[in-house]
């Protein structure tokens, strides 16, 4: 079981540095909580790979960087109508 855990950490890692994806999209890939992704790649993680961590935390941080941008857009996009 826990060799499953270990995997989908890696994987959720190499799905977000490849697609440039956030947490979110993760979680919908995956099927899992966003909670879940979050978890994975701050906890496990990093004990399983720190390079790949290392690269995921830089994507992580721009995201939560601009994450109020996107929200911003995403209004401004649902009272336009577009």
């Amino acid at each position: 079981m826990r060799t499953d855990i270990d995997q989908r950490a890696c994987d959720l890692a190499v799905y977000i540095i490849e697609n440039q994806a956030t947490v979110r999209a993760a979680a919908n890939q995956f099927g899992v909580s966003k909670s879940t992704v979050h978890k994975d790649l701050t906890e496990r993680l990093p004990r399983l790979n720190q390079g790949l961590y290392r690269q995921v935390r830089q994507l992580l941080d721009l995201n939560k960087a601009e994450r109020h941008i996107r929200g911003g857009l995403a209004t401004r996009r649902k009272y336009k109508g577009e």
